[in-house]
């Protein structure tokens, strides 16, 4: 049976058991219950025959004309035995059963078609459902509840009518406000849901003034209702309520219908008030009010979507904008795509999406591409969203490729941004059009670019046949090749016959398939020889060229200069010997053969004597001529399997090639420093010269001490360093006990910085005493290293290197604390007992540390010390450089109260005119004058001439180093006023110096 003929047949049908219903009262038991049951029966027949994707909707529909169909049966049965009985009551039941079961299909016909959560749409239903709510509680159910006739199960069966009503029309109105064109079967659905209203409202009424008649007028709603429904479910559009596919794409929008619609609806409450105040009793004020109010905040959410909608249009318009000047400036499609995933970021900010771009495919491969952007079933890719938006981008061409775009998303979100993301793809589509374009017109000026750019290019272009003879040479070879027309030329006449083979190989390869080129030598007409790259590439399959394409480079003028810079690379620019790099390389090389072939590879280090100062006195000129000549004289001495090498400033290494006999690197010291041990005349240019001496120390370091080249080199390092000690212009060899000193050494710097850090130095105090009375005046600070392995060890084991590393300026600062720490202690214990000051030794590389007078002054501070309680003892190096800077800082320090010393005066090399300039108030007299002085008549005299000198500056003396009477009394007769030494005390701890201050020499 066709859908056509059914509906027909339920038409004709209806319409006679309408006519029998209204003809003959007395069949309306049967008459009423036959229309009922046909259109419970079109619905499911309906279902039978369109089957729809999702049923429970209409079995719902159907069961509510079932109840409903019931319930008139049982109402009629009811109303023959004066409407009393449980038949009454089991009406009712069926009849209040019917609106929840209508409500539910229409919400379910509302998320099938919605796909989302339409806020828009939801407030659109509201509004009315909520005005017309409010009229049927002022006239159909508050009557009800003040009448004082009905008992309460009446009264509640009464209200529960009007609010199914209430309720069916707020889910018709709500699938009614589903963006989209509605088809028949839905205006057939609303015109039976429309029916029922107005009968149930006309019904409700008529009771209330017992006006109703069986088989009046009111019951052609209810008629209208079964016939309705039933239609729907015959008509083909019924699948559309659940069908599977694509949402409708239109978003709902305030036109003029749909606000004529909400303000209509919002006037109904004031409307209400003014018809009740008019009659002269308001008395549903505050159902009105609520009503209203219920009114506002619906309209104003309504509202407050419309800006936000507004602002997200505006938002998006911008970001369409942006990605317009985006747009203008690509010029690739891979630029396109780039612009168009950062738009979508751009207009959905907040949302959540997913955006998949495919790989671009010709358009055969990819389908048939509709027109700008289709919303349909997302992929598996869509990250959980059932819809997306789809588009291409197509480029135009030969074929046409096109890019897929799939932007998955909530259904609501893609509504809004669907006429963006059009313009967004118009966009695109401009610029692609306008690539294709501009690549076409690039391509022909190209062809025309680069026919001109062969014409005159300096490189040689050369066609050759299968027969390896040339078909078209560029005008290039007669500048290159000094021929004209090379034109059926065998290939190999223009190379050199040593390239022959190189040749050969290289078109095999280019026929292969193989791009690459190699380097020949080309012979010119003239005879001359071109160092040329050639490079070769198979066009044979081109019809345009159809053969070899070689590409002939002159490149002898930039080989020359590879071949120089890889000299320079490799050796010293100065003295011409081998450099650094150079040196290693062949000495690995070489260590590596003695290795194997067991000779004994020697390695030297030569270092000049004292060059520092050649530098200083004659200037860098003349050091650099000293260089020349030294690595002349080197390389002379030489053998000629050996390499000499500079290896940076002025040292030299030699490697000495292997050799059976274990002495050749001795052998070759000797001659070294002989042939350097003979002064070389330099010329100053100036017309003058300078005999300068070039003698050199040399460290010797053989592969039998060695298991690396690194060590090596090491070894002979520590040589050189040993034959510096060794009074220099020597050489010396490797011994294995060197080395151990050196690790020792090393190991001794690097746990000194941990030291200064861990707290293992401790301070004892050597005083300083009257030489007359021998009372004791002062105290000199000494540190001392608690060594945690090696015990206490004195300063000279670690004083000189904490110099070299640095960490001599965090120990100064700490030494200088305790000291001051420690003095203020004494004080503060007995007074009497305390030494006046403490001496502490400050280093050049300390004093010169920024902020030193400053460290002085909050040691000060810290320790709640005197100024005068501190004497800084610094050397004469000090003095001799810097001397403005130093003589400010010892000002400012003498300013604060701090005395100053100069510590072994004597033994240094500045003049006696610096104690006018440099601010000091003691000369501390180094032990190496006393030692002498009792058997010296010299050294007895030059230390009465310094006493002297100090007491006509001023100045305070301290003779360092007193060990016996006889040199405290000659001291003693030459007016020196102080001293210190083993005479008085060793150094001892800071406990035992208050006993010293009453007798320092035992009696």
């Amino acid at each position: 049976m066709t859908t056509r003929l059914a509906r027909g047949c339920f038409v004709a049908w209806f319409t006679v058991l309408a006519g029998i219903f209204y003809a003959w009262p007395a069949s309306h038991v049967w008459s009423w219950g036959a229309i009922g049951m046909t259109g419970f029966a079109c619905v499911l027949l309906g279902v039978h025959l369109h089957r729809p994707e999702r049923r429970t909707a209409w079995y719902l529909l159907a069961t509510a004309l079932l109840f409903f169909s019931l319930g008139d049966t049982f109402g009629w049965l009811a109303l023959s035995h004066g409407r009393t009985g449980w038949m009454a009551v089991l009406s009712d039941v069926l009849y209040i059963a019917v609106y929840p079961l209508l409500a539910a299909a229409l919400s379910l016909f509302v998320r099938a078609r919605s796909g989302d959560r339409n806020r828009a749409a939801l407030l659109d239903g509201l509004v009315p459902t909520v005005s017309l709510g409010l009229l049927c509680w002022i006239w159909l159910i508050a009557p009800y509840t003040r009448a004082t006739d009905l008992t309460l199960m009446e009264k509640t069966i009464s209200i529960a009518y009007p609010l199914g009503d209430v309720l069916a029309l707020a889910m018709m109105l709500r699938l009614l406000a589903v963006p989209g064109r509605k088809p028949r079967a839905v205006w057939l659905l609303c015109i039976g849901v429309v029916g029922v209203l107005v009968s149930d409202v006309v019904y409700g009424l008529a009771r209330l003034e017992n006006s109703w008649i069986a088989g009046g007028p009111i019951d052609l709603g209810w008629v209208f209702f079964y016939a309705a429904i039933g239609l729907a479910a015959l008509h083909p559009s019924m699948t559309w309520f659940t069908a599977e596919g694509t949402p409708a794409t239109i978003s709902v929008s305030a036109g003029w219908r749909r606000l004529t619609l909400m303000t209509t609806a919002a006037l109904i409450a004031p409307g209400v008030l003014l018809t009740e105040h008019l009659m002269g009793e308001v008395v549903d004020a505050p159902v009105i009010a609520a009503g209203s109010t219920a009114l506002i905040l619906l309209v104003m959410a309504r509202v407050g979507g419309l800006l936000t909608d507004q602002r997200r249009a505006n938002h998006r318009e911008r970001a369409l904008r942006r990605t317009a000047a985006a747009l203008a400036g690509a010029a690739t499609t891979a630029d396109v795509v780039a612009a168009v995933r950062d738009a979508v970021s751009a207009i959905m900010p907040n949302e959540r999406y997913t955006l998949i771009i495919g790989e671009s495919a010709p358009l055969e491969d990819y389908g048939p591409v509709e027109p700008g952007v289709v919303l349909g079933l997302a992929t598996a890719d869509g990250a959980g969203y059932p819809y997306a938006l789809h588009a291409a981008i197509c480029e135009p061409g030969t074929p046409v490729m096109c890019t897929p775009i799939q932007l998955a998303a909530p259904i609501g979100v893609l509504r809004s941004v669907r006429r963006t993301l059009q313009a967004l793809a118009g966009q695109a589509g401009l610029v692609l059009d306008r690539i294709a374009l501009a690549s076409e017109i690039s391509r022909r000026d190209g062809e025309a670019y680069f026919r001109t750019l062969i014409q005159s290019a300096s490189d040689v272009i050369l066609i050759v046949g299968d027969d390896d003879h040339i078909t078209y040479s560029s005008p290039s070879a007669r500048t290159v090749l000094g021929r004209l027309d090379l034109k059926g030329t065998p290939l190999a006449k223009l190379i050199a016959d040593t390239h022959h083979d190189t040749l050969a190989a290289l078109l095999d390869r280019a026929r292969a398939g193989h791009t690459d080129g190699t380097d020949l030598t080309a012979v010119c007409a003239d005879r001359r020889l071109l160092q040329v790259e050639c490079t070769a590439r198979d066009l044979r399959d081109d019809p345009t060229v159809r053969g070899l394409v070689l590409t002939v480079r002159d490149v002898t003028e930039r080989r020359r200069l590879e071949n120089d810079l890889a000299h320079q690379a490799f050796h010293d620019g100065l003295t011409g010997l081998a450099n650094r790099v150079l040196f290693r390389d062949r000495l690995e090389q070489a260590f590596t053969a003695a290795v194997c072939d067991g000779g004994e590879l020697g390695v030297l280090f030569v270092d000049l004597d004292d060059f520092k100062e050649v530098n200083d006195s004659l200037g860098h000129a003349v050091g650099d001529q000293l260089l020349v000549a030294v690595g002349q004289r080197i390389a002379s001495a030489i053998g000629a399997r050996d390499t000499a090498a500079r290896m940076g400033g002025d040292e030299f290494a030699v490697l000495v090639a292997a050799a059976p006999d274990a002495g050749a690197a001795e052998t070759v010291a000797e001659r070294i420093v002989a042939a350097l041990s003979t002064p070389i005349e330099i010329s100053d240019g100036l017309g003058g010269s300078h005999i300068i001496s070039g003698a050199a120390s040399v460290g010797v370091a053989t592969s039998r001490d060695a298991d690396s080249p690194t060590g090596l080199l090491r070894h002979a390092d520590l040589a050189l360093y040993l034959a510096k000690g060794a009074g220099k212009a020597t050489w010396q060899r490797y011994r294995s006990e060197l080395h151990t000193a050196m690790v020792e050494r090393l190991a001794l710097r690097t746990a000194l910085h941990e030291a200064v850090e861990a707290g293992q130095f401790v301070l004892q105090y050597q005083p300083i005493v009257d030489i007359d009375s021998r009372e004791l005046i002062s105290v000199e600070s000494l540190v001392r290293w608690q060594h945690p392995e090696r015990g206490l060890l004195g300063p000279y084991h670690f004083i000189e290197l904490a110099e070299e590393s640095g960490a001599i300026v965090g120990l100064g600062a700490w030494v200088l604390r305790e000291s001051l720490r420690q003095l203020a202690q004494w004080k503060d214990d007995d007074a009497s007992t305390a030494p006046r000051y403490v001496s502490v030794n400050v280093s050049a590389r300390q004093f010169r540390q920024p902020g030193f007078v400053d460290q002085v002054r909050a040691a000060l501070t810290d320790a709640g010390a005197e100024p005068g309680w501190l004497q800084l003892e610094i050397t004469e190096s000090l003095v001799l450089r810097d001397v403005e800077q130093v003589s400010a800082d010892l000002e400012e320090l003498r300013a604060l109260g701090v005395r100053v010393a100069i510590d072994d005066f004597g033994t240094g090399y500045s003049s006696l005119s610096y104690l006018r300039q440099i601010p000091v108030d003691v000369l501390k007299i180094d032990k190496s004058f006393i030692d002498d002085i009792v058997g010296s008549e010299q050294q007895r005299a030059l230390v009465d001439a310094i006493v002297t000198l100090a007491r006509n500056l001023d100045l305070s003396v301290v003779a360092e180093g007193i060990e016996d009477p006889e040199q405290r009394a000659v001291l003693a007769g030459m007016g020196c006023p102080y001293g210190q030494g083993y005479l008085f005390s060793r150094p001892v701890w800071a406990a035992e110096v208050p006993a010293l201050s009453s007798a320092v020499v035992p009696a």
